[in-house]
Parts: structure tokens; C-alpha cells; sequence
């Protein structure tokens, strides 16, 4: 069993590298919409696992019917159309800095809804742990706030941080749905329901993507294009693939409670992705927030490991 905490843990360290990078592209790519962001992203990711699923599905058919391609359809949608949409305005709007506080507040409301799952860890607790999850995105949301250099009007760095709750919930949403679905599941493997995930996301991205490119290519040079798309494609491979198949397992290894938090090393990873960006080292204070961060989630690991049983019956 502990083998299999570490082995999960491990996995969601990982998604949280991976993931980091949607923090950084709509930074990168400020010249292009949230819309067209999310289109092209997608659209790769659907052909890409559409290409890998083709071989494998064969054997997936018999597990996968209407009800699953329907709960498939709304994972897609909450956990990668609607989030990346919201993110990546808040990203443009309010700043990387202030997305990646706000997402950073995924592993206390799925802690909290983890915690009447059965045999949960009693949210008691997780109490101080989480405090301190709450503490490290306060102090990194202080230092944004009183230091952002985002060059929009208030009105529209107040619709981005509107956008980066919305994003929270959305993804809040997906995180508790898409860890009860790979339950349902068992037969499908955590890359399999990726790929599987990817297809449905591909489908909603191309219903999207005549509204995000009606403008066709007017006001962007080849140049730009051709690192819009590269871009779209790095982010589709590493963020969505890679990114999803290490989610997929960690949120199988890991009960609810935990698995949550592991999404702070995509806030984590997303802020180290942005000092990179900026050329710049992080603030003192940003550097304690990163620490109460981490130091949350290892109490949290803690407070789950001493409920285990003291030998493992496998």
C-alpha cells in the first residue's frame, strides 16, 4: 500500500510539471485569443490520441459505451475547454502569478469534498495541512496583487480573476468527476482514458474552432503562426498526453483526499515556469509561499500514510 502512495505520488508530482506549462503559453502567445489558444491546443491533443487510441481500441470497445462517451464528453468539456478558456484570460487579464494562486486553491476544496468519501481521512486532520496549502496561496496572491506588472485596466484584471475562480471550479469539478469515473472503470488504464479523453476533447475542439479562427490569419505573420502552433503542440503532447496519463494514475493510487493535493505542483511548477519567463529570481515571499505549499502537502502525505495499516496485506 505504501509502495503504491509513493508510486502515486510520484505520478502526480509529475502531472503537476507537465501541467505547469498552460501557465506559461498564454504568457508566450499574448498576441493570440483564449479562444484560438484552446482550439488549437486541443485539436492536436484529439488528433494525437485519436492516432494512439486506433490500435488500442479493439480491446477498449467493450468497455466504453453511450454512458461513457457522454460522462467522457463532460469531463472534456469542464476539465479542458471551459478551464483552459478561463485560465488562460485570467493568465492574459491578471497575470500568471494570479491564476496560479487562484488554481492553486484545487487541493482544499477537493480535500473538502474528498473527506466524506469512505474511508477518508477526517478533515480534522487535514486541518493544519491544509492551512498551511491556504497560507502559501495567500502570500503568493499578496505578492501579486501588490506587485503585478500586467498592463491591463482594472476592469479587465478584475474579469480575469472572475475567470481564474471559474477556472478553479471547473477543474475542481473535473478532479472529483474524473476520479470517480476511473473507479467506474477499472478495466480502462489511467493512459487509455487519456487518449479516450483526448478523442472527446478533439470533437468539442473542432465545433470550436471555426468561431476561434473566423478571422482566419489576419494581423499574424508565418512566423507567428508557425510558433502558434508549435507551441499548441508542445502543450498538447506534454501538458494533455503525458500530462493526463500520469493524473489518471496518481488519482487511481491515491484516495481523493490526497490525489487533490498533488495539484499544487502545478501551481508550483507554474510559477517556476513564469520566473523563467520573466528572467527574473522569485520574491522572498514568494519563495515562502512556495515552502507552505510544499510543506502542506507532505503533511498531508504524512497524515495518510499513519492511517494505513501497519503491514501491507498484498
Amino acid at each position: 500500500m505504501k509502495r503504491q502512495m509513493t508510486f502515486g505520488i510520484a505520478n502526480g508530482v509529475a502531472s503537476g510539471a507537465l501541467w505547469g506549462l498552460v501557465f506559461l503559453a498564454p504568457a508566450v502567445l499574448t498576441d493570440f485569443s483564449p479562444l484560438q489558444l484552446a482550439a488549437s491546443r486541443y485539436l492536436v491533443y484529439g488528433l494525437i490520441a485519436l492516432i494512439l487510441l486506433v490500435p488500442r481500441w479493439p480491446a477498449l470497445r467493450v468497455h466504453i459505451g453511450k454512458v461513457e462517451w457522454t460522462a467522457l464528453t463532460w469531463l472534456s468539456l469542464l476539465g479542458n475547454l471551459v478551464y483552459f478558456i478561463l485560465l488562460s484570460i485570467c493568465v492574459q487579464w491578471s497575470g500568471g502569478a494570479s491564476a496560479a494562486l487562484i488554481v492553486g486553491m484545487v487541493p482544499v476544496l477537493v480535500a473538502v469534498l474528498g473527506s466524506r468519501e469512505p474511508g477518508a481521512v477526517p478533515l480534522s486532520r487535514l486541518a493544519p495541512a491544509l492551512a498551511l496549502c491556504v497560507a502559501g496561496v495567500g502570500v503568493m496572491g499578496y505578492v501579486a496583487l501588490a506587485s503585478s506588472h500586467v498592463s491591463t485596466s482594472n476592469a479587465q484584471r478584475l474579469t480575469g480573476l472572475l475567470c481564474g475562480v471559474g477556472a478553479l471550479l471547473s477543474w475542481t469539478a473535473y478532479s472529483v468527476g474524473n476520479t470517480r469515473w476511473l473507479a467506474r472503470v477499472p478495466q480502462v488504464s489511467g493512459h487509455d482514458w487519456s487518449l479516450l479523453t483526448g478523442v472527446a476533447t478533439g470533437g468539442l475542439a473542432l465545433l470550436l474552432a471555426p468561431v476561434a479562427f473566423a478571422g482566419g490569419g489576419e494581423g499574424h505573420t508565418g512566423g507567428q503562426w508557425a510558433g502558434f502552433w508549435a507551441m499548441a503542440a508542445a502543450v498538447a503532447i506534454f501538458a494533455s498526453i503525458l500530462g493526463n496519463a500520469c493524473w489518471n494514475r496518481a488519482s487511481r493510487a491515491l484516495p481523493l483526499t490526497l490525489g487533490g493535493q498533488m495539484i499544487v505542483f502545478e501551481t508550483l511548477f507554474g510559477l517556476i515556469y513564469g520566473f523563467l519567463w520573466q528572467q527574473r529570481w522569485p520574491l522572498p515571499l514568494e519563495i515562502l509561499a512556495a515552502v507552505f505549499l510544499v510543506v502542506g502537502v507532505v503533511w498531508s502525505a504524512a497524515a495518510h500514510r499513519s492511517s494505513l495499516p501497519a503491514t501491507d496485506p498484498a
